[in-house]
């Protein structure tokens, strides 16, 4: 028997030499570090690279250890939180540059009269609009996960943020304000509209750094989509002043809807003929376009740009016509060229905006989460709703610092992405390059657009969430408490406000959804001396039988026999091991369940057990939709196909 190689000519000190073994071999005392490397060295090593400067031999072996280290390490975190470093390497430069183009110019030349048109709701200079349509674009483009997600102003969030800065900032009763008076007003509204930006962000940071992603689910779609459209009805009553040319303070809180509609009707009388054909002229133009886009989606190579097409033509014919100085209708006036200097909102504010920055967050991170989620199923690819948090969050704080208001994904410009061709975030770098130009060169081009132009175009953005009311006979009669979801939301929305109805229509869901869902952990082998022990337990839980007198052991709560199951959840993740008698008893409960009523869900079941469950039939009474690899999947399935009501049982048997 040979000995290591190298034993017998370098023998190590205290090397036991004299002591023959039996079978003749050699004991000797186990090696040491130094002894092992003075016997074999280093495996990689090349004699002539032991006379390298001990520099390079340091830098050599700490890129020989990072390549052999598999655990999480900064490059791995740098590619969790910088998404285009997954995805750039993969760009298909030639079949998606040229869609991403043109969807990224498309979707810029909208933002711009968008933009200034969400500042009117915000109650801050149309400039800000702009500042908001490309920071936040530029920030989610290299955070975001959302392929197909436009971010930037988006109506809600405005008419929310206008809310609270006519609130906190109000306009002084005497009105009639002096050049420097407005302009210090506007300023402190600036400020007040930041800070809410400021406040947002951080609350989603927060919310991040405690991994809430899951949030999201509170937010059902009924919910979301009351909450957008009844907010949409809001923002056309806000306007009315401005398409009737009446200078009436902007009215806050409960109610103010119908009080907004009093003071439009009252003031009527003083309305401008000027200001209401200039309105009147640009919705019949805008309206038909937009009908024109949706039902020629498919045929025209990109949508219309109704809105820039208006904006140039308003502005022209303002300026040829002096419609400002001979008819005083209100114009934008000039646009500041470039970008704000950065900085920090007013730090003592933000205990007075808390409230209103939390609805905000909410509202942010629930539309965006779930266009994102449409749009990842239905283009095949995954987001990470935790990342989503992180990348709004950070594009809010960062805004903040150069004076951008609150943003989130919108609607309109996402749909319009995805109808124009585009493939990904880099779309979003195209969209600022749109945006940028404007600040920097194009500004004086808007000089004479008449604001009452930015308010039509408001109320022709929300046609889209106007129409969503149209889905409500569909949801009547796919699920009633859906509906009911719906209309309470909605109405809340109507009457209240848009914060006070979001928090109304999130409690009434909660209150309506609440799942009777068991889930079910089995922890032993289920082989023929546990099979009955198996089946009692199950039985008791389910309510299956009498299951004998006494309770299993378990963590839910004393009366969950009472409660009716409608789901159950087994985790399999214990079951090392099934026998032929075992895997019966499951055939056997999968058909009881069914009998029941009870929809039987297996998670985490491992390759062996799978198979002997198999072959005893077990897919003849359950599909392979019912298999999950994991109980939050199961979980997940549960609560959104099955749409669980009534009470609630969560039981988990250890």
């Amino acid at each position: 028997m040979s000995g290591l190689p190298g034993a017998s000519t370098c023998p190590g000190p205290g090397e036991a030499s004299d002591l023959k073994s039996p079978l003749g071999a050699k004991f000797r005392e186990p090696l040491t570090e130094a002894r092992f490397q003075q016997l074999f060295g280093d495996a990689e090593q090349e004699p002539e690279l032991l006379a390298e400067p001990r520099w390079s031999r340091l830098r050599r072996l700490w890129k020989r250890r990072a390549r052999a280290c598999s655990g999480p390490g900064p490059w791995p975190l740098l590619r969790a939180r910088l998404p285009p470093l997954r995805w750039l390497p993969h760009y298909r430069w030639r079949a998606w540059l040229l869609g991403d183009a043109v969807a990224g110019v498309t979707v810029g030349i909208v933002h711009v009269p968008q933009g200034m048109a969400f500042a009117l709701l915000t109650s801050v200079p149309p400039v800000f609009g702009l500042y908001t349509s490309f920071f936040p674009v530029l920030i989610y483009t290299l955070l975001g996960t959302g392929r197909h997600l436009s971010t930037g102003t988006f109506a809600v969030l405005s008419l929310m943020t206008g809310s609270a800065v006519e609130r906190l900032v109000p306009e002084p009763l005497e009105g009639n304000l002096s050049g420097i008076e407005r302009e210090q007003l506007d300023a402190q509204r600036v400020g007040a509209a930041a800070a809410m930006a400021f406040g947002s962000g951080a609350l989603m940071l927060g919310m991040f750094a405690l991994q809430l992603g899951v949030l999201a689910t509170f937010l059902s779609e009924p919910v979301v989509k009351a909450l957008t459209s009844g907010a949409a009805l809001h923002v056309l009553v806000s306007q009315l002043p401005s398409l009737l040319g009446l200078p009436l303070p902007r009215q806050i809180g409960c109610f103010a809807l119908f009080k907004t509609l009093a003071a439009v009707l009252t003031a009527l009388p003083r309305s401008s003929p000027a200001e209401l054909t200039v309105s009147a002229l640009s919705l019949a133009l805008l309206v038909p376009v937009k009908e024109l886009n949706v039902r020629f989606r498919d045929r025209l190579p990109t949508p219309i740009p109704g809105e820039i097409v208006m904006v140039l033509l308003a502005s022209v014919l303002c300026f040829t016509s002096s419609l400002d100085t001979r008819y005083n209708i209100q114009i934008v006036g000039l646009l500041p060229g470039g970008f704000p200097r950065p900085l920090l909102p007013n730090l003592a504010e933000l205990p007075r905006i808390l409230a209103d920055s939390l609805p905000m967050a909410l509202v942010t991170f629930a539309v965006s989460a779930s266009l994102a989620s449409i749009y990842a199923d239905k283009y095949s690819y995954t987001i990470d709703s935790n990342q989503e948090l992180f990348a709004h969050g950070v594009s809010n704080l960062i805004s903040s610092l150069f004076s951008c208001f609150p943003n989130s994904a919108t609607l309109a410009t996402t749909s319009l992405l995805v109808d124009a061709g585009g493939n990904t975030q880099v779309a979003g770098l195209f969209s600022c390059m749109v945006v940028l130009s404007v600040l920097l060169w194009l500004g004086p081009f808007f000089y004479y657009l008449p604001k009452a132009v930015l308010a039509c175009i408001n109320i022709s953005s929300m046609r889209q969430m106007f129409f969503q009311m149209r889905e409500l006979p569909q949801l009547w009669r796919i699920s009633r408490v859906d509906f009911a979801v719906w209309m309470v939301t909605w109405v809340a929305v109507v009457t209240l406000s848009v914060d006070l109805g979001l928090a109304v229509g999130v409690v009434f869901s909660m209150m309506t959804v609440v799942p009777g869902l068991c889930i079910l952990s089995y922890p032993t082998p289920l082989y023929f001396g546990t099979r009955g022990q198996f089946r009692r337990i199950l039985e008791w839980h389910l309510g299956l039988g009498e299951g004998g007198k006494e309770a299993p052991k378990t963590d839910g709560p004393p009366d969950a026999v009472a409660e009716p199951v409608r789901v159950v959840v087994l985790d399999c993740s214990g079951v090392t091991f099934a026998d032929a008698a075992g895997a019966r008893e499951v055939v056997q409960l999968a058909s009881r369940c069914r009998d029941a009523g009870i929809h039987l869900l297996l998670a985490q079941c491992n390759a062996s057990v799978l198979g002997t469950l198999t072959q005893a039939g077990l897919l003849d009474r359950v599909t392979p939709e019912q298999l999950f690899v994991s109980v939050q999947d199961a979980a997940a399935y549960a609560l959104e196909r099955l749409e669980l009501t009534g009470p609630k049982t969560c039981t988990v048997w250890v």
